[in-house]
């Protein structure tokens, strides 16, 4: 998969919150996709002793969510912690391992924020933009914003505002009964509705949903040195 290049990424974090804002002119928060085939999930794992970030990424066919292929990818840490700007520190990692893919998928969950955000630009905003496709977040926190608790059902959400504007921003979804909620917000070209969807279609009984969970457990896999740079299915 290729990237848009539409910023250069060794910022200050001043520059970084300023880019944000101007990128979020390009996010769309309507459904623009047509059938999804394949989805992915992603995240992003950091080994602090080295100095390291290690990004995997696993392409799912939909919705039998049986694997196609995976690949992951590492680079050194370039940008500091800030909780509103993690895109900066994450994305340039996730676009060498989307890189490295062979089939792009129709849509993307990231294990983070993407509407829900302070600037309205999370994560999974940044990566749908760069990546020009569809993409959800799938967040096990609250970065901003307040929910009711939804009902113990799973498959129950409750919308996630913003108290100083009242605006929905995201939900938060029970995906397995009696559990904590996720957090799911829109990335890019994609409506809260079928975003609550997907993430419910993709739920397999366990709290986080299969792309997200799996991806996270690749990732610290590399990192502790148990997978192969890249791995697909059967090998």
């Amino acid at each position: 998969m290729k990237a848009l290049r539409l910023h250069r990424w060794n910022v200050t974090p001043r520059e970084a919150a300023r880019i944000q804002l101007r990128l979020r002119e390009r996010l769309e928060l309507r459904d623009r996709f047509a059938e999804v085939k394949t989805v992915a999930g992603a995240d992003v794992a950091l080994d602090l002793r080295r100095k390291r970030a290690i990004a995997g990424a696993i392409v799912y066919r939909f919705p039998e969510m049986v694997e196609i292929e995976r690949a992951c990818a590492e680079r050194p840490l370039t940008f500091p912690y800030v909780p509103s700007l993690l895109s900066f520190r994450e994305i340039p990692v996730l676009l060498k391992a989307f890189a490295r893919l062979r089939n792009a998928p129709d849509l993307i969950f990231y294990d983070g924020h993407g509407y829900a955000h302070p600037r309205r630009f999370g994560i999974a905003c940044h990566l749908g933009v760069l990546l020009d496709r569809p993409t959800i977040g799938c967040a096990k926190s609250i970065l901003v914003g307040t929910a009711k608790k939804p009902s113990r059902q799973a498959g129950s959400w409750a919308p996630l505002v913003d108290g100083k504007t009242q605006e929905v921003i995201g939900a938060a979804l029970r995906t397995r009964e009696g559990v904590k909620p996720v957090y799911i917000s829109q990335g890019h070209r994609i409506s809260l509705e079928r975003a609550i969807e997907f993430a419910r279609a993709a739920s397999d009984g366990f709290r986080i949903p299969r792309p997200t969970r799996e991806a996270d457990h690749y990732v610290e896999a590399v990192k502790r040195g148990e997978k192969t740079r890249l791995q697909r299915p059967g090998k």
